[in-house]
This record gives C-alpha cells, sequence and structure tokens, in this order.
C-alpha cells in the first residue's frame, strides 16, 4: 500500500469529515446505503498496481481460451440453465485478497471470480464523493485501462445499452427496489439511462418482454441482468408466478445468465499461476491432506460466502454428499496492510471488467475493494467493527 497517502489521509482523517461525506454519499438517493461504507479508501503502489493488472490478465486468457464453453458446461445447474446464451460475457469480476507471500513481499491472491455485474455505478459515485471530502492526491484514479470518468461511463453505455435506445434496455432484479445493492440499480439508470425494474414487472407476449411505464407498455430488448437465481431457488413455483426467463425469448442478455455459473468458484481448479491459490474439485481428490488447517471449503452454487467452511476438519470432507459440487482452495491468508488508528486492516480488492459487443477482450475498467477485521471479508462478518466495509482503490494511472 502507498504509505505516504496512506499517513496524510490519516493526518486529516476526522470524524466530522467521514459524517459529512456519508451524508454527500445519501445525498438524492431514494433510500439511505443499505451496506456499511468504509471510512478510507484504499492508495496502491504501482508495483502493486501491476501485479493485479498481471494476475487479471492472467486469468482472463483462461477464460478466452477456445475451449472454455466447453469445460465450464457441468458449472451450470440444469434447472437454471437459460436459452440462447451468447459468446461471452459482458462483465468479469475478479477478487483478489492481499496477502503476504513466502518471501514477505505483498501480493494480490485469487479469492474468487464472477461473470456477473458488480457495483459498477455506485463505484463511480464513491470515488467522486471520497475526493470531494477527503484529501486524495490529484495524481489517483480508481480508473484502469486510461480511463477517466467520460470515457468509463461512455464504455459502461456501449457494453449494456449497445446500439439500442435506453428505454429498450432494462437493470431487472428480483424486487429490485428492495435489493441492498439497490442504490447502484438506480445510480447506472442516472448514468446510462437504463430503467430499473423487478422481475415481477416483465409481461410476455409470444416471445417477447414489456415492462410498463405510466401504464404505457415498452418493449424489452436487452436485459441488464442482476438477478441471481439463489434469491428464488427457495420458491419451487417461482416461475409460475412470474415471466420463466429461462425459456427462449426474443431478448439478448447483458450478461447471459449462465456466465454466472461459468465463470465462478468452478473456473479455480482450470487456473494456474503465482497469484492462484491451489484447487481441487472435491470429487477429484486422491487424498485428504495433512494440513487441512491450510484450505478452505467451498460450495460451487453458493453466494456471499454462504456455506464455507474455513476451519475444515477431515469429517467436513467425508460428510459431502455431492463432492463434485465442491472445491476444496488453499487458504488465502489477509495481511492487514492499510493502517487504521487503532490497527491493521485486512483488504480485499476486486478487478471490474467490462467486455461489450464487438470487443475482442474485456477491459479492465474500474474497482471495488472491501476493508475487513472479521474471519471472513463481508458485511455479515464485520457488524460491529469500523474502518471496514465498501470502498474503492486510488492509484497511479496505468
Amino acid at each position: 500500500m502507498n504509505p505516504s497517502a496512506r499517513k496524510n489521509y490519516n493526518t486529516n482523517f476526522t470524524k466530522e469529515k467521514y459524517k459529512n461525506f456519508l451524508s454527500d454519499l445519501n445525498a438524492g438517493l431514494r433510500e439511505p446505503i443499505a451496506f456499511r461504507v468504509a471510512e478510507t479508501p484504499i492508495f496502491l503502489t504501482d508495483d502493486f498496481r501491476d501485479k493485479l493488472i498481471l494476475a487479471g490478465d492472467n486469468i482472463v486468457d483462461t477464460i478466452l481460451q477456445p475451449d472454455f464453453k466447453e469445460i465450464t458446461e457441468r458449472a451450470i445447474p440444469e434447472k437454471w440453465r437459460v436459452a440462447n446464451e451468447n459468446s461471452h460475457p459482458h462483465f468479469i469480476a475478479l477478487d483478489f485478497g492481499v496477502c503476504k507471500d513466502e518471501n514477505g513481499s505483498i501480493v494480490p491472491k485469487l479469492i474468487e471470480l464472477q461473470g456477473f455485474p458488480s457495483l459498477y455505478g455506485f463505484q463511480v459515485n464513491l470515488a467522486d464523493t471520497y475526493r470531494d471530502n477527503f484529501e486524495i492526491p490529484n495524481d489517483q484514479t480508481v480508473y484502469f485501462s486510461g480511463l477517466d470518468k467520460s470515457s468509463y461511463i461512455n464504455l459502461l453505455k456501449k457494453t449494456i445499452v449497445g446500439d439500442f435506445e435506453p428505454g429498450e434496455v432494462v437493470l431487472m432484479d428480483v424486487n429490485a427496489p428492495e435489493q441492498k445493492t439497490a442504490v447502484d440499480f438506480y445510480l447506472t439508470e442516472k448514468f446510462i439511462g437504463t430503467p430499473v425494474v423487478s422481475l415481477s414487472d416483465l409481461e410476455q407476449e409470444g416471445d417477447q418482454l414489456f415492462y410498463r411505464v405510466n401504464d404505457e407498455k415498452k418493449r424489452i430488448r436487452r436485459i441488464y441482468n442482476r438477478l441471481i437465481f439463489d434469491e428464488i431457488e427457495g420458491d419451487p413455483k417461482a416461475f409460475e408466478k412470474v415471466v420463466d426467463i429461462r425459456q427462449p425469448l426474443d431478448v439478448e442478455w447483458i450478461t447471459h445468465p449462465n456466465w454466472f455459473y461459468r465463470v465462478s468458484k468452478f473456473t479455480m481448479p482450470f487456473l494456474k499461476g503465482d497469484y492462484i491459490p491451489k484447487t481441487q474439485f472435491l470429487h477429484d481428490l486422491k487424498e485428504i491432506p495433512a494440513d487441512l488447517e491450510n484450505y478452505v471449503l467451498k460450495p460451487l452454487f453458493s453466494f456471499a460466502g454462504q456455506g464455507v467452511i474455513i476451519d475444515v476438519v477431515k469429517n467436513d470432507i467425508q460428510n459431502i454428499k455431492d463432492p463434485e459440487n465442491w472445491i476444496l482452495q488453499q487458504k488465502v491468508n489477509y495481511e492487514p496492510v492499510v493502517q487504521a488508528p487503532d490497527g491493521g486492516v485486512k483488504v480485499e480488492i476486486r478487478l471490474l471488467y467490462l467486455w461489450p459487443n464487438g470487443d475482442k477482450k474485456p477491459t479492465l475498467a474500474i474497482n471495488l475493494a472491501r476493508l475487513s477485521r472479521g474471519k471472513m471479508i463481508g458485511v455479515r462478518y464485520n457488524q460491529d467493527f469500523d474502518w471496514v466495509g465498501g470502498t474503492v482503490a486510488f492509484m497511479g494511472v496505468s
């Protein structure tokens, strides 16, 4: 982490500034932000930034392989397979823990990855609000690939809206206004004009979908998909109440729901490199490692850390009934590299890529970061701490 930027930030930090920051961040929103935002951004050194970029490039190369769809076909649960899949994911998110290697160097280590959107709109507003309220050096940016705010939003619009009119492209989730990430939905609408709808708002005529604005029916040409099937899995009759989006429909998906499963924990065993923890499908495990304390057990089909077993014992592995749906991953030990007023804080950085139709490969665009003092990264594991929560990383221009 950048020590001079950190020292300057901490010296000038006050609780009053943080209070004003949160007030500005929530100003003009429909509802207050539903998750904790950290007191500080992260400041990356050029060296660590470049390690992140290299690590991301190596993972993207695997996704670009011609046989990637073939080797990830089993990743898609048949009951959630959606028709009319396209050739590539429009969004890729790579989560890296900030760790210390055996030589004592600070390095990124891949935690998870997803072919699914993240907070592409909120992070723009978050970075601007940090800059407005705190001492952020002018030569620091949250964007990659030579992008700035204007060119980033143009790329976001190119990816999501494409050649359609914004009103023909809807951002869709289950009960969208009630989601914790709804702030991102409405900021995205503000930036690129895509209306926000819930799954229950969709109307079907033949193979076409519509939504209503003041009782006027409007055709949907594209869906910017924010729906994760986990959220409706508990209701076996879910698609008897709403449009069954799994069927062949005359609509484009940005990104297609199948990519949520293809680019996921399922991909981890196929990745290699210095920044990738050793990962195996549980059913491919020849013998249980003697040092299980150095591993974590993860279900393939879960969301937001649910079902993960951190302190693995032999019985945990032996009791798994569907080992083909689990991975055993070498444990990543986060290094508390961000200096808070009362000690070190652990960091996770998410690289966010955009891949519009017509481009040969995805573009690394912006980032998301999270600070943690708990056993795991994530809001639910850090409820009683400060200097934790969602944030963004600033760095020199790459």
